[in-house]
């Protein structure tokens, strides 16, 4: 596995950066485009809905454990 990856989303009109290793990048990106979702959106969908003490990235590697999981 890779070292995690920094990548600039818009969230809500606001730019921030998350750190990401290269292999949950391609998965997230994979999530998005099934769903017929920018990924933006999916990013801020995700940032709604994690708790205050959850980073994104964190978050981000949940939901996309989590998506693999309910297959």
């Amino acid at each position: 596995m890779n070292r995690p990856v920094k990548r600039s989303l818009t969230l809500s009109g606001h730019r921030t950066s998350v750190s990401l290793e290269d292999e949950f990048w391609q998965a997230f990106r994979d999530i998005a485009r099934q769903d017929g979702l920018p990924l933006n959106e999916l990013a801020a969908r995700i940032d709604t809905e994690r708790g205050a003490d959850t980073g994104l990235a964190s978050a981000i590697r949940v939901f996309v454990l989590n998506r693999y999981r309910n297959r």
